[in-house]
């Protein structure tokens, strides 16, 4: 267990949190929100030992080891990738460095024989004959397969490097995991890894992500930095975020009688029981829930931007429509008699190749010729929206897709 007693910290004058006194317990997974300059990763520096608190103190249970996920992507660059995720276990590592140093000398002698039975006594304790398994595991499960075990850190991209960072922070199931921002530069694939990792860990797991489907999935608490102090609230993030506004609701309306407000309490508790998540943890959460008073639900600070499309007119029921669109580049055939369309209030996802992701934009965007086939917008008035070319044009244009449809609600898969 972590835990903090009367936790205070300031930056340039200006105050993030004070007297935070809180617990993070085992089997659960908590996550760490607020607004952008709240505090959020500097209050995981703390817990983690990077930056020392001005007040109070952090509290760890002793033979408790904590873990983080490292941000500096340069930090191992003459590492072999299956080395620095041994690294992740800092007493593990160096206790195989040392071992394999006595066995490397020349003039091994008796007292080196005997001090290398201890350290093979005490690797054995602690998992090390399973180290490598593992840690490959763990690479495969982010899919970094076999061939990228003795490649060295500096051959490796950025989202690989990430990865490999990632396996490196749960190598060796540490007790206590804080981990910021791990989804960034994560595939699909290794995401939805990572979130049945964490559903399935036994122990204390801490994170901060933007990322409020990945929120959703993982966590079990919401620890919400607001007002310069740091609350946890039972629930995933779709929880704190209705009932937060449920109590905004409830509390400015002081004419509403305290039945009919308990009322609205309960119906609200029941229908958020019946989605939770994690059902390894949905007993105790419930009696939690169960216990809930109005006074006990979130208040927050937020105010909440969204973007605003207003329309010269409605759109009709088909917006666009592609029929056999065929492109071959430099040989390549990334299109192949593609054929959809496009309903209003749909909502595309589009996976895939880059490449003829890319391809596919430029010609619907009327910027590139198909071989053969035709493409149909319902309307000339539609208008089309360009980002910055500093963006890679995969994300601009994917982006770009998103935003033209962003009032849909239903999900379709065009490439694979």
């Amino acid at each position: 267990m972590i835990s903090t007693a009367n936790i205070g910290m300031s930056y340039g004058g200006q105050k993030l949190f004070e007297d935070v006194n809180i617990k993070f317990t085992p089997g659960n997974c908590y996550g760490l929100i607020g607004a952008n300059g709240a505090g959020k990763s500097t209050f995981l520096k703390i817990l983690s030992g990077e930056i020392e608190a001005q007040t109070g103190e952090v509290i760890i249970t002793p033979g408790e080891r904590l873990s983080t996920l490292k941000q500096d992507h340069y930090a191992h660059e003459e590492e072999q990738v299956l080395t620095t995720v041994l690294m992740g276990n800092e007493d593990l590592y160096k206790l195989m460095i040392e071992k394999d140093a006595i066995y490397a000398k020349p003039d091994f002698s008796d007292a080196d024989g005997i001090k290398v039975s201890e350290l093979e006594e005490k690797f054995t304790e602690m998992g090390g004959w399973e180290a490598e398994p593992e840690a490959a595991n763990i690479l495969a499960g982010l899919g970094l397969g076999t061939e990228f075990l003795e490649k060295k850190m500096k051959e490796l991209n950025g989202a690989e490097k990430v990865k490999v960072l990632l396996a490196q922070a749960i190598f060796g199931s540490p007790d206590i995991l804080l981990l910021d921002e791990p989804t960034n530069h994560l595939d699909i694939a290794s995401i939805q890894w990572l979130e049945n990792f964490i559903d399935n860990y036994k122990n204390t797991v801490i994170v901060v992500s933007h990322d409020r489907h990945f929120l959703n999935k993982v966590c079990t608490h919401i620890a919400d930095i607001d007002y310069r102090k740091i609350n946890t609230y039972v629930g995933n993030y779709d929880f704190w975020r209705k009932s937060s506004e449920l109590a905004m609701h409830l509390r400015g309306n002081e004419n509403k009688k305290m039945e009919e407000k308990a009322k609205e309490l309960k119906a609200f508790i029941q229908r958020f029981s019946a989605n939770a998540s994690k059902s390894s943890q949905a007993t105790s959460r419930q009696k939690q829930l169960d216990k809930l008073q109005l006074h006990d639900l979130p208040v927050s600070t937020r105010k909440y931007p969204y973007v605003l499309f207003t329309q010269s007119r409605e759109a009709g029921k088909e917006v666009l429509k592609v029929d056999g669109i065929t492109k071959t580049i430099d040989g390549v055939k990334l299109l192949d008699n593609l054929s959809f369309s496009i309903n209003k209030e749909d909502k595309i996802a589009l996976l895939g190749n880059d490449l003829a992701k890319t391809t596919l934009f430029q010609i619907l965007m009327g910027e590139m010729e198909p071989d053969s086939g035709t493409y149909t917008w319902e309307s000339q008035s539609l208008k089309t929206i360009s980002l910055p070319t500093t963006l890679p044009t995969s994300i601009a244009a994917s982006t770009i897709f998103s935003i033209g449809f962003v009032s849909t609600q239903r999900i379709s898969t065009i490439l694979s």
